[in-house]
């Protein structure tokens, strides 16, 4: 049993495509293309958090279904279950339909663990942005001092201060095991 990380997926989302450097023609391209990859490295029993934005509507979760493992949801904003959203306590149930057995729609879990070291997982990340400005800022964790793996700024960076981004823009389009994000925690100076 392996646990992995990502972020942005984005299923049925077509601007994503013109935003950032995704390598499919369309939309049904791109949903597919995410599961192949995903079910390429992802066991049934692994566990997978998925650190915000996994759909522009709860209609475009069909293919949360077809990936491998037991899948965690720490919501963020384009996630309509995310709590930065009115209505968002009645979408709840349409993530745990989609196939996720749990959902932090806070967008933050603050006491994890890999390995020996304890991190945040958060969809937004201290501080940084893939725009000009860092949007939400409201929403973003606070900075206490330990390493916060995240995602929202899509192909932006994949490691900055103590913040890592494991988006699937900056990661073959993949999940990331546990493994390799601890060894990168443990190279962050103290």
């Amino acid at each position: 049993m392996t646990t992995w990380y990502t972020a942005d997926l984005h299923f049925g989302h077509t601007n994503i495509l013109g935003y950032a450097s995704r390598p499919w023609p369309d939309v049904e391209a791109m949903n597919a293309g995410l599961v192949a990859r995903w079910n390429a490295v992802v066991a049934a029993t692994d566990t997978v958090w998925v650190l915000g934005d996994v759909s522009l509507t709860p209609t475009k979760l069909g293919p949360v279904a077809a990936l491998n493992g037991h899948k965690i949801l720490v919501a963020g904003n384009h996630d309509s279950c995310w709590s930065g959203h009115r209505r968002h306590a009645g979408q709840i149930r349409r993530y745990i339909e989609a196939g996720f057995a749990d959902v932090h729609t806070s967008g933050v879990v603050r006491e994890h663990r890999i390995g020996n070291q304890l991190v945040t997982l958060a969809h937004f990340p201290y501080r940084g942005d893939h725009t000009e400005s860092d949007r939400y800022v409201d929403s973003r964790p606070d900075d206490d001092g330990r390493p916060l793996l995240c995602g929202h700024v899509h192909d932006a960076w994949q490691i900055s201060e103590r913040q890592i981004n494991v988006g699937v823009d900056v990661w073959d389009w993949i999940p990331v095991p546990a493994a390799t994000l601890l060894k990168l925690v443990d190279a962050m100076p103290q």
